[in-house]
């Protein structure tokens, strides 16, 4: 087993993203209505719900864990985190390693799968900018055109593919808002028998047209498009749909499968590649090198533009980026929970695949009901670190106490010098709390503690 080397919390203040919106949003939020509205939309309330949380992600002032070493009696404290989406990196980094981790554990089978991406035409992702309520019916175009595709390809009328599909508002750089979708989906059909048909090599054009009506006969429904816009679609000569899936992974990848799914919930931005001047108050994003006659690999933003540009990608409070389809919707898996094993159906039992077609019995193949990492497990599995490993003397540190009252988290980061750079003169003042054995902190009902910054 590897030894864990002692964990080393990140210094938020050092990074490039809160030191832009910790001097700028201010000035962004006053004068988004007069610059950006146009251009990205209304301001949200849960733009600046999710910029406050961010700027005291890993804020000691906000609260935080006392631990302690039962072996030599050193106490550390740790902070807690924000757990916002699209714009903490950190935060986003622990969901994508749990995201990752509870598919591979508890939904994907152990068959084949590919990486699908579904695009649609610039003309068309104005739509889905200002009503984002419509992201939910462009999935479940995807999932349509997939069934009808696979069934098609398999043989099977009543097969279903395990889908799990992920939104995405975001490009190479994120001033643009570009709406598709990756979709993690089985290479082939099961069957309720527990049978698994794999789909062959086979051309994507016809899938890619079924994806382009159901899109058009999606928004035309919502009032959002008219039969003329269609038809000027449907004579260019490029679609300006696309669907791509080059991404295959093996039955017995188990680590490529996980690494897909953190894949396709990434954060909007790697914070690697954003540098911000503060002298001239100026974001320099690097990304790919774009093409025409521009070729850069890097774009130049004011500091209020890159706010406004990453801000338009944060979701609605409650919308769900990702979904389960098929054989892996939550209620075809709730359904094989209850049963012990799978029974042939007399519906599906005479159907007769394609010729060429493989099958995998995975008939008797139960998922595992595992349960989601802890902030302390996502910690070790990425940075080979341990936050409860005492750099005294290595032994585990564990919990005493949860401290979140104003009053007493002042009095002992003043004891400790960590308030506004107070120097400690006395050892930290001791709680009534009991010493208890260590517990993930999600299950205490109290936010996660802090995470290093993991760029995907």
């Amino acid at each position: 087993m590897a030894v864990l080397s002692v964990y080393q919390p990140r210094n938020r203040k050092a990074s490039p993203l809160w030191q832009i919106f910790n001097r700028c949003y201010q000035a962004f939020e006053d004068m988004y209505d007069e610059k950006f509205e146009k251009r990205f939309g209304f301001f949200r309330a849960v733009i600046g719900e999710s910029v406050r949380a961010f700027l005291k992600c890993g804020d000691l002032k906000q609260g935080f864990a006392r631990i302690r070493c039962p072996n030599c009696g050193n106490e550390q404290i740790l902070s807690f985190s924000c757990k916002k989406r699209c714009i903490c990196g950190s935060c986003m980094a622990k969901r994508a390693i749990v995201f990752g981790h509870h598919l591979n554990e508890n939904v994907f089978y152990p068959v084949p799968h590919r990486q699908y991406v579904f695009s649609i035409p610039i003309m068309l992702r104005v739509y889905f900018k200002y009503d984002r309520s419509l992201l939910t019916g462009l999935c479940q175009c995807a999932y349509r055109s997939l069934l009808t595709f696979l069934r098609e390809e398999v043989g099977l009328k009543n097969g279903v593919p395990g889908v799990v599909m992920a939104i995405h508002t975001f490009g190479e750089y994120p001033d643009k808002f570009h709406p598709h979708l990756h979709a993690i989906v089985t290479d082939g059909l099961f069957r309720d028998t527990g049978t698994f048909y794999v789909m062959r090599n086979v051309d994507l054009s016809p899938l890619e047209k079924l994806f382009r009506a159901e899109v058009f006969k999606f928004l035309r429904k919502e009032g959002k498009i008219t039969d003329e816009l269609i038809r000027k679609l449907m004579a260019w000569r490029h679609s300006g749909f696309s669907i791509d899936n080059g991404v295959r992974i093996k039955r017995e990848d188990s680590k490529g499968r996980e690494a897909i799914a953190q894949y396709i919930i990434r954060n909007v931005f790697n914070i690697k590649k954003v540098k911000f001047v503060e002298k001239t108050n100026k974001v320099i994003y690097q990304g790919r090198m774009k093409k025409g006659k521009n070729r850069k690999n890097f774009e130049v933003y004011s500091a209020l533009e890159f706010m406004a540009a990453i801000t338009q990608h944060i979701p609605n409070k409650f919308s769900q980026l990702s979904r389960y389809y098929g054989f892996y919707s939550n209620k075809s898996r709730g359904m094989r929970a209850k049963a012990e094993q799978m029974e042939p159906s007399p519906s599906t039992a005479e159907e007769n695949s394609k010729e060429g077609i493989n099958i995998i019995d995975v008939s008797q193949y139960q998922p595992k009901k595992v349960p989601p990492l802890t902030w302390r497990e996502c910690i070790k599995k990425i940075w080979k670190e341990d936050p409860l490993v005492c750099p005294e003397c290595m032994g585990l540190m564990r919990i005493i106490s949860f401290i979140t009252e104003g009053p007493i988290i002042h009095k002992i980061l003043k004891h400790l010098g960590l308030w506004e750079g107070e120097t400690a003169r006395d050892p930290p003042p001791k709680t009534d709390a009991p010493e208890i054995v260590w517990i993930p902190i999600e299950d205490a009902g109290w936010a996660v503690p802090d995470q290093p910054d993991i760029v995907g």
